[in-house]
């Protein structure tokens, strides 16, 4: 099977990298941030902490609206013989 852009926007693979990613870079700031000694943390690193947890709504927002741009229509369901339905 070769890979198309139709395949790939159809997979939605760039938006779960992205999301796959931001999750390595969450848990390796939040490993580096709980390293710190609690007496020597600083404004500048809550606040890079922070940014990094809000940059996770703004990400997991686009995540869950974005849509495929392959229309893909659903076959048409024929009414069963037994039933009707």
């Amino acid at each position: 099977m070769p890979i198309t852009p139709e395949w790939l926007d159809k997979w939605r693979i760039w938006p779960r990298m992205i999301m796959t990613l931001y999750g390595v870079a969450f848990y390796r700031t939040t490993e580096w941030f709980m390293a710190i000694p609690a007496d020597e943390v600083t404004n500048a690193q809550s606040a890079f902490v922070s940014v990094i947890v809000g940059a996770g709504a703004g990400f997991f927002g686009i995540y869950t609206n974005s849509k495929s741009s392959v229309n893909v229509t659903p076959a048409k369901k024929e009414a069963c013989d037994k039933c009707g339905k």
